[in-house]
């Protein structure tokens, strides 16, 4: 079953995306009038072609405090990363528009690349500090306008049986620089999803918090000195919260 749920969520993810190339240049036509119009329709595409996807991979996302993300502010997502159904559950989840910084390697995916380009997603080689130091510097632009940032500060997908990699500070210069908020989004079980038994996908529960806004001006000097560090410890705290709610799951 595992291998015949691979088989049509792929299938399901290339009709939708290629049946998606008209409405992708119609709103690219959109975006040179008016971008905000342009950025809500290519959210709501990606949202609900995300949402069809995880339909039809059978996943079941669990979303806790979705009241903690301000609706009338640019903020910055931090999230955990341990797969790649990590985007698919968050991005369905953003309601304002929402640029990732993902690695450079997404950029060569055909029309999944372009729509997040539409949304000004940007594609970070980590072997350039250069081009790093660009684009943080780009998002904190996007924030001061407006447009919320998600980052996964580990680097690269947790593949270790640690909880949550250390996080990498730099990444954060986007809120400290814009003032926007940070927003904790920890992850559970996303891995159990496809890359722990690669390549089946099978049908799962998975769990999503988004935490708390932290302000940065509001916490302690010598927190602000490892905003990183200090974001991490509250999702670890929290990542095994999750962890404990899917284990009363499956003993029901």
């Amino acid at each position: 079953m595992g291998y015949l749920r691979f088989i049509w969520t792929a299938a399901i993810v290339i009709v939708m995306f290629v049946g998606s190339l008209p409405i992708l240049l119609i709103t690219w036509l959109i975006s040179l009038i008016n971008s905000k119009a342009s950025d809500a329709i290519t959210m709501c595409v990606i949202r609900v072609t995300f949402s069809v996807v995880l339909w039809f991979a059978g996943t079941r996302v669990h979303v806790t405090g979705r009241e903690n993300v301000p609706n009338d502010r640019a903020v910055l997502y931090v999230a955990n990363h341990r797969s790649f159904f990590d985007v698919l559950c968050t991005y369905k989840e953003f309601v304002n528009t929402t640029l990732y910084i993902a690695k450079k390697e997404f950029s060569n995916v055909p029309i999944f690349s372009w729509w997040i380009r539409m949304v000004h997603g940007q594609f970070l080689d980590r072997d350039n500090i250069k081009q790093g130091m660009q684009i943080i510097l780009k998002a904190i632009e996007f924030a001061k306008q407006g447009i919320s940032v998600c980052i996964y500060p580990e680097g690269t997908r947790n593949k270790t049986e640690e909880d949550i990699l250390p996080f990498h500070e730099g990444s954060f210069k986007i809120a400290q620089k814009s003032g926007c908020p940070i927003i904790p989004v920890t992850m559970y079980n996303m891995s159990a999803c496809f890359e722990n038994h690669f390549p089946q996908i099978t049908r799962e529960d998975v769990f999503l918090h988004f935490g708390e806004p932290i302000y940065i001006d509001e916490i302690p000097d010598d927190k602000k000195k490892h905003i990183g560090a200090y974001t991490r410890e509250i999702m670890i705290e929290k990542y095994q919260e999750l962890k404990k709610q899917h284990e009363e799951l499956n003993a029901k």
